[in-house]
């Protein structure tokens, strides 16, 4: 009987670059208070948002992601016929066909790659992360675009100051490399689908809703062993972690699992929700880029990250900055 043979593969994959995009308008929360029933001392106390990003009828999802994945592979320093792989993670496409991973490795040059579009919700880009990554690992792609994108102002109602006073826009990427040295640790992963109407866009509607309340419990009490897990599969401890950019759904939440985890006195820890408000599957890398940006964090340090959303899904990574 023949045998089917299998590639081989390298060690593991490491972040060659990184970049982000953020919509032109800025929205605070004093322009909020005219259009619905909130202010600011009330937005700032249950989720710490001061602004948000929200997007122009030119700031599409294609060209956002064109953007940063443009950005991405500059800084990455790969040529766009050296990528063979792109996966786009978001969960806020309004048309369901085609995907747009194929359409934003056109505009970038990228010729005939493995392209396709992944929703895990705001667990989204983590999700795609671990995909990119076992795929350079089992040889099935070299290079990897990994993109997260959204523009959730397409389906949240304004008026609901729920979901309105939260979400927003804006787009991040990175560029995976095979490598001897692996820079992206085991996914932590899973799901709990007995809450998956937590947060939905339920049949017949066209706008998001979202239980807060049982979210942020379920994010403040069954997430912390998700990232203890990532930790544990890549061998590290929290005194090891540099940095800590979970997803940017909620100061509160962030602020808990920090004070959970143990870290070091000196870590770094992402509040890009503070300006940027939940961007989904954006919120990662736009944490981790303004970091780098900022100089608060730097190239080679260890960070943990995490992803969690709507389903109710979630994933963790230990990751070497690029």
């Amino acid at each position: 009987m023949t045998s089917i043979q299998l590639r081989q593969g390298a060690p593991g994959a490491q972040i060659l670059g990184i970049g982000g995009y953020r919509p032109r308008r800025r929205v605070t929360n004093a322009e909020l208070e005219t259009v619905m029933d909130t202010n600011d001392e009330w937005i700032r106390t249950r989720v710490g948002i001061a602004e948000r990003r929200w997007a122009s009828e030119d700031e599409s999802l294609v060209e956002m992601a064109v953007a940063a994945g443009g950005k991405a592979m500059a800084s990455s320093g790969l040529a766009a016929d050296q990528v063979d792989m792109v996966v786009l993670s978001s969960a806020s496409l309004r048309v369901p066909i085609p995907g747009i991973g194929p359409q934003v490795a056109h505009r970038l040059g990228i010729p005939r790659p493995g392209a396709f579009d992944l929703n895990a919700g705001c667990a989204g880009f983590c999700y795609a992360l671990a995909v990119a990554n076992d795929a350079i690992r089992s040889g099935s792609a070299h290079n990897a675009l990994v993109l997260g994108v959204e523009r959730l102002t397409d389906v949240i109602d304004m008026t609901d100051r729920s979901t309105a006073v939260i979400f927003a826009d804006g787009a991040g990427a990175v560029v995976l490399g095979a490598s001897d040295e692996p820079g992206i640790g085991p996914v932590a992963w899973g799901s709990d689908g007995d809450q998956y109407s937590a947060i939905e866009i339920a049949a017949g509607r066209s706008t998001m809703s979202m239980a807060g309340q049982a979210v942020y419990r379920w994010a403040t009490t069954r997430l912390t062993a998700t990232l203890v897990e990532a930790m544990e599969k890549a061998g590290v401890g929290p005194a090891d972690i540099d940095v800590f950019a979970p997803h940017q759904a909620n100061l509160r939440i962030i602020e808990s699992m920090t004070k959970k985890l143990g870290f070091r006195d000196d870590v770094v820890v992402a509040k890009d929700v503070m300006q940027a408000g939940n961007t989904s599957a954006a919120s990662v890398p736009l944490a981790l880029t303004a970091l780098l940006e900022s100089g608060e964090a730097k190239s080679g340090d260890l960070a943990l990250v995490l992803g969690y959303g709507a389903g109710l899904t979630f994933a963790g990574q230990v990751i070497r900055l690029p």
